[in-house]
């Protein structure tokens, strides 16, 4: 069933990586909610408790509770969620982004979008839990996108909605990517983008955010507390059908990158496996995937990693 409205709630190496991934059933069909009802039974760690029920995807990770909200943006002209975020209502600032990557929504049907204000605040964000005002001006700092624009190209309102402040974080430009000569961030996003087959039934899990919580992992505390991350992560998750195996199988990958001007080409010294990225970050990503994948996809070696995604 498609939503129908916003929801906010406060509440060798290759051939052993075929073996760890492969995932249950030879069903060659799939669709974006096909994990959502099928694939999150017997799971000790999931949000299936939480009465919101956009969190029971498989791009979510595990809520931290406490003062933060979970967003859900609709793309109404589409009839189907955008992504979603969880808002740290007393820090002002996002913990993470979470959104899907399938055919119908990674087509290009329109070009970037400009308006007036450029960065809107986020119309689901309580005005006591976010800054009055657009916290990046004059300090620096680009507003880095955590679900990109460039993923979000197939409707006009799904585009303007990545421009939310709620979907941002300051990075440098060398970091970001705007500056010439781009950066390590971008990089990273158009390999995760360039990974997925937009002629395929696959889907990708992404979710994507700055270290906020311990201040050993923050860069900066600006004007009335602003946060500037000294860390980034970003994890994927991508569930495909192997047509050689006859199943669908899921592969994950890991990226950590200390926030700083990188305008280095290879990813590879910023690879990590999704149970490194959980030490680091104390986040528990993808929660909602049945114990024995999660555990499968969250472990392998980084070198298994690195060819199963082609990482240059």
């Amino acid at each position: 069933m498609k939503p129908t409205k916003p929801l906010l709630s406060i509440f060798s190496l290759l051939f052993v990586a075929a073996i760890f991934l492969s995932a249950c059933g030879n069903d060659s069909n799939n669709s974006p909610d096909d994990d959502n009802h099928k694939t999150i039974a017997n799971n000790s760690n999931s949000n299936l408790k939480d009465g919101n029920r956009y969190t029971h995807r498989l791009e979510f990770p595990q809520l931290k509770g406490g003062k933060s909200i979970v967003i859900t943006h609709i793309d109404q002209s589409a009839g189907e969620v955008n992504y979603s975020l969880e808002w740290d209502g007393e820090k002002k600032s996002n913990r993470w982004t979470c959104y899907q990557l399938y055919q119908s929504n990674s087509k290009w049907n329109t070009g970037r979008w400009y308006g007036n204000p450029q960065y809107p605040s986020d119309p689901l964000i309580p005005a006591s839990m976010a800054f009055g005002y657009d916290p990046y001006w004059n300090t620096g700092y680009d507003h880095g996108h955590l679900c990109p624009s460039a993923d979000r190209r197939n409707t006009e309102e799904a585009q303007k909605q990545t421009f939310y402040i709620s979907n941002m974080q300051p990075q440098l430009s060398a970091f970001n990517g705007s500056a010439k000569g781009g950066g390590i961030w971008l990089t990273m996003e158009n390999k995760i983008r360039a990974a997925f087959n937009i002629n395929s039934k696959d889907t990708m899990f992404i979710c994507r955010g700055g270290t906020i919580d311990e201040s050993s992992k923050v860069k900066a505390y600006l004007r009335n507390g602003f946060i500037v991350p000294g860390y980034f992560f970003s994890a994927a998750l991508m569930k495909y059908y192997n047509n050689a195996h006859n199943k669908w199988e899921y592969k994950a990958i890991g990226f950590w990158f200390k926030h700083e001007n990188n305008q280095e080409t290879s990813l590879k010294p910023y690879v990590v496996n999704i149970k490194e990225l959980e030490e680091l970050t104390h986040i528990d990503f993808f929660c909602n995937l049945p114990d024995d994948i999660e555990k499968k996809v969250e472990s392998l070696n980084k070198d298994i990693i690195i060819n199963l995604w082609n990482i240059k």
